[in-house]
């Protein structure tokens, strides 16, 4: 009969736990298997320093299923290994997603949670857009837990409904679009301008570089997709509105020399979401104050500055031009999604 242990209660047979403090103060925790040798001696075999990976090896030592462990386990490893590899904002809103994930799920055996439980918690969350960017992160947490090994158990998300989502339908017309330029300052009109000729998103606007620019095009590689690019500055023979806005930007003096970036400060420095957000802010409130009509202040006011690649969308008349011009793999999306000013349609006569 094995001896019971004396430590580590939490641990499985012959599974060790050694800790020592760091020179920085820090804690450093490993796992052993506490085995034999050929020879019979005793003999400790390094399983790391993430308590699950050190569960499956010992399982695999042991020859028998790894332990069934929480989803706190998987979440864990999702933040240290998946995380990382996803665009900053994506990992900030994972990590809020995150945050109203673990209180319910966190204690809950793998083996354990069924669609039932997506159901309801589903149904507790108010904010019911979010909600669903949390059951879809779930799904995905899930998915990396059965190529991990935690389980093999199938997605208890699939077949779960979301809650019903109505696409943005705001369109800034040209009212709207005059009375915020016209209270915007530099770094913001031609922000404004370049998410318009480029049909780009914010992030991708903001990034732009001088070295981007490759004689008649501008190269840009779009960070949620991957996408790439090449948006022409010369077409037919003429220098496109977009070119010539490019050509303003880059014809820079003093300190804006300093910037590799193709929207800047007065100071060079990068034009940041921040800097971005403040600035489109004020201007659309001084816009919205400046109006004697009270329902174009009221849609001024709805006004966001992702909307504009949604205009860029509506403004094309060619949706196959305008589908590829937001790096669309397909029309659809931006039929349904992106296209808000209505169809240019003929009369009966």
């Amino acid at each position: 009969m094995m001896r019971p242990k004396s430590t580590a209660y939490d641990l499985p047979p012959r599974m060790l736990r050694r800790s020592k403090t760091l020179k920085s103060g820090k804690v450093w925790v490993g796992y052993y298997y506490n085995g034999r040798n050929a020879d019979g001696s005793r003999v400790e075999i390094a399983l790391g320093g993430d308590l699950a990976e050190a569960k499956r090896k010992w399982a695999d030592l042991e020859c028998q299923p790894a332990p069934t462990g929480t989803l706190a386990e998987v979440f864990e490893r999702y933040i240290k290994d998946v995380l990382p590899t996803k665009a900053p904002r994506t990992r900030g809103e994972n990590l809020l997603a995150l945050k109203n994930l673990r209180p319910m799920f966190d204690t809950a055996p793998l083996d354990a949670i069924t669609p039932q439980h997506i159901a309801k918690y589903r149904d507790k969350r108010t904010a019911k857009v979010s909600a669903n960017r949390e059951i879809s992160l779930l799904s995905h947490v899930w998915n990396m837990a059965r190529e991990w090994g935690y389980t093999a158990r199938e997605n208890p998300v699939r077949g779960v409904k979301k809650n019903k989502e109505h696409s943005r339908s705001f369109y800034a017309d040209e009212a709207i679009w005059q009375a915020v330029q016209l209270h915007a300052c530099p770094e913001l009109k031609a922000a404004m301008q370049l998410a318009y000729l480029t049909g780009q998103r914010t992030a991708d606007v903001l990034k732009m570089r001088l070295s981007d620019i490759d004689k008649d095009a501008l190269l840009v590689r779009q960070g949620k997709t991957g996408k790439f690019l090449r948006i022409a500055l010369t077409v037919d023979g003429m220098r496109s509105e977009l070119g010539a806005l490019i050509d303003t930007l880059t014809k820079r003096t003093g300190k804006l020399t300093l910037s590799f970036y193709i929207l800047a400060m007065p100071n060079g420095q990068p034009l940041t979401y921040t800097m971005l957000r403040n600035r489109f802010d004020d201007a659309r409130s001084a816009a919205s104050v400046s109006q004697t009509d009270a329902k174009l202040a009221d849609r001024i006011k709805q006004f966001q500055f992702r909307d504009i690649r949604a205009k860029a969308a509506s403004d094309i008349d060619d949706i196959t031009a305008a589908s590829k011009l937001l790096g669309h793999a397909g029309e659809r999306i931006t039929a349904d999604v992106y296209r808000r000013a209505g169809e240019k349609v003929n009369p009966t006569r």
